[in-house]
């Protein structure tokens, strides 16, 4: 039988640094919106979760990502471990292609890429973006559900369970992993898109309305050449710091 797999993604309202920030508009829509139609979009993927917390001020975002398709867990907020892996078995998921809710422009060629990279090898854990030099932003994770059961069964270090995969990532002799490499025309390292600080839902905004509702699936090398041809855009989130990336 087909494995049955899973877009999982993390997302909660109160960021430190920009509360609220994945029902922020673009083009008459939650900036969360756009992420999700383009999962939805994916041949390989059979649901959309959204693993929100439990707190009441994701009420407002488990209501406006239910009327965009997807589907909703709600778990604890600081065991993003624990939420994603009771998503999972919730809606008995085989296989998750996890992706953080601050990557709303994520590239779906390349996530279909590291799914197909997982299906067919025998691995643990695929990643297309920790060393590949794909822009912050467009990177995804796969592991199938009882590899993340294994390894939250293992540790209990908050840290570890603040970040989902740490700790398979730390363990490559019990979880082997491919790391995927992309064309030239895909890296960038060190481009910020992901949404963590206002600046960055500037430039996102910009991005998104460019493509517009036409072309609205735009790939990640149609990003980086549209930044080449206008320099002044890279400038508006480029002091941004990054706290981590997939």
């Amino acid at each position: 039988m087909k494995p049955r797999v899973g877009a999982i993604v993390e997302a909660r309202m109160t960021s430190s640094r920009l509360p609220g920030k994945h029902l922020l508009p673009v083009l008459g829509k939650p900036i969360v919106a756009h992420l999700i139609n383009r999962l939805i979009s994916m041949p390989s993927i059979d649901e959309v979760i959204v693993a929100i917390t439990t707190r009441l001020e994701d009420d407002v975002l488990e209501h406006h990502v239910r009327s965009f398709g997807a589907s909703v867990f709600r778990g604890e907020e600081d065991d993003v471990m624990g939420r994603v892996l009771n998503a999972a078995q919730n809606f008995m998921l085989d296989i998750i292609c996890e992706v953080t809710g601050d990557c709303p422009i994520i590239d779906i060629s390349l996530t279909e890429q590291a799914i197909k990279t997982y299906l067919i090898n025998d691995a643990s854990y695929v990643n297309n973006g920790r060393f590949s030099g794909l822009p912050d932003g467009m990177g995804c994770q796969i592991f199938s559900t009882d590899t993340l059961l294994m390894s939250a069964s293992m540790t209990n270090d908050p840290k570890d369970r603040e970040h989902v995969t740490q700790h398979i990532i730390r363990n490559p002799k019990l979880f082997p992993a491919i790391y995927l490499a992309v064309d030239n025309s895909n890296m960038w390292p060190g481009l910020g898109l992901t949404l963590d600080e206002q600046k960055d839902y500037d430039l996102l905004k910009i991005i998104i309305e460019h493509f517009g509702e036409s072309n609205s699936l735009f790939s990640n090398s149609e990003v980086i050449q549209l930044l080449l041809g206008n320099p002044s855009l890279i400038q508006i989130n480029q002091h941004v710091k990054r706290i981590g990336a997939a």
